[in-house]
């Protein structure tokens, strides 16, 4: 599967949308000619006003200014037909809605450059991401993958969330994890750890010792300053860790605080906990202890879901939590990508307006062969 859903694409900045524009121009009619018709005591002049007001909510500054000015001179329109344009009290009229114009064309023009920034910040971090969280291969070894990657916004596709999977003469070995925090900064952590795991999962010779380089790797200062990045503890990153060797029916995993992974075999769900979790990357400095790995069986037919937080953190309208296991264990079986769908349609279904709290990240794993 993609790694990413695809989503609707950004319109132009500033574009007017045309059938919107009639709503203003409407207004100005309507209100012009009522007011011209009303008795003497009657003047429906202020709600001219309203006219640039709506247009600056979709409308970029030029439309904003030009809508306010055929306001203004259809106010002038009234004025004249009605007394005269000095009349006292449609001259603060007239003024009024000159002022008002003003403004919410300078709120349009200021709302516009907002939105260019936005829209640049999202295509470098949307850029960004896809060069960091490259798609799985469908298959590697006797296994077959899957992945996807849910953004909790369809328009702003940036967080933390990563995986990543690579061949050693042995096996594979795939690693799932969660950086902590939003934005670019997120997608850099990302990236940082991504980086260590592909440059030595495939030359460590045990679990235990690329993990600890991956830990390294988050430990160290990122700007080669000597001095902390940050408060201790203000950056970390759960992860999952797993080698699949080829001709073993096991799978090894450590887990550095991250949930853990789902066995789906013969119906049952069955998570893979292991006795002696390690903190999260990043904190492991500050608690004594090892990187032990746990073995559990993984033979051909059985299906592994790796996944973050997001997944089940989401919740329903009354506040439930994604039954993960439950809705898992309701797959029929017919393969990861099956599988992911499956999951992907149930969990937008459980968040109100299908919309993740949280990005979201789901790993596929099937051993098929007994062998390579």
């Amino acid at each position: 599967m993609d790694p990413r859903p695809p989503h609707p694409s950004l319109r132009h900045v500033g574009e007017p949308r045309l059938p919107l524009l009639a709503v203003p121009f409407a207004l100005i009619a309507a209100v012009t000619v009522v007011d011209v018709l009303a008795p003497p005591d009657v003047h429906l002049g202020p709600f001219l006003v309203a006219a640039p007001a709506v247009t600056a909510s979709f409308a970029g500054p030029w439309m904003t200014g030009f809508v306010g000015a055929v306001a203004v001179a259809a106010q002038v329109t009234v004025a004249v037909v009605r007394t005269t344009a000095t009349d006292l009290n449609h001259t603060f009229q007239i003024i009024a809605l000159v002022l008002i114009s003003i403004f919410v064309t300078v709120f349009a023009h200021l709302r516009e450059v907002h939105e260019k920034q936005l829209t640049q910040l999202r295509s470098v971090a949307e850029a960004a991401q896809e060069v960091v969280l490259r798609p799985l291969r469908d298959r590697m070894g006797p296994l077959r993958l899957a992945s996807v990657y849910l953004a909790a916004e369809a328009e702003a596709q940036i967080g933390g969330d990563l995986y990543a999977a690579t061949r050693t003469p042995n096996g594979t070995r795939l690693i799932i994890g969660d950086v902590r925090g939003k934005g670019l900064e997120a997608v850099g952590d990302a990236a940082l750890v991504l980086g260590a795991f592909r440059a030595a999962a495939h030359q460590e010779a045990d679990l235990p010792t690329l993990v600890a380089y991956l830990e390294a790797a988050v430990a160290a200062d990122p700007d080669g300053t000597g001095e902390p990045a940050g408060e201790p503890g203000e950056a970390f990153t759960t992860a999952a860790v797993l080698d699949i060797p080829d001709r073993e029916m096991t799978v090894r995993l450590i887990s550095c605080g991250h949930p853990p992974p789902l066995l789906l075999r013969g119906g049952r769900v069955i998570p893979l906990e292991v006795d002696h979790p390690a903190p999260p990357l990043g904190l492991t400095q500050y608690v004594d202890t090892g990187f032990a790995p746990q073995s559990f069986p993984f033979e051909p037919g059985d299906v592994i879901l790796l996944y973050t937080d997001g997944v089940i953190e989401a919740r329903d309208a009354e506040g439930t939590f994604y039954p993960l296991q439950e809705r898992a264990a309701d797959w029929p079986g017919d393969g990861p990508d099956a599988l992911l769908r499956h999951l992907c349609k149930d969990l937008l279904a459980h968040s109100p307006g299908g919309s993740l709290g949280d990005d979201a990240a789901m790993v596929v794993i099937e051993r098929v062969t007994g062998g390579a």
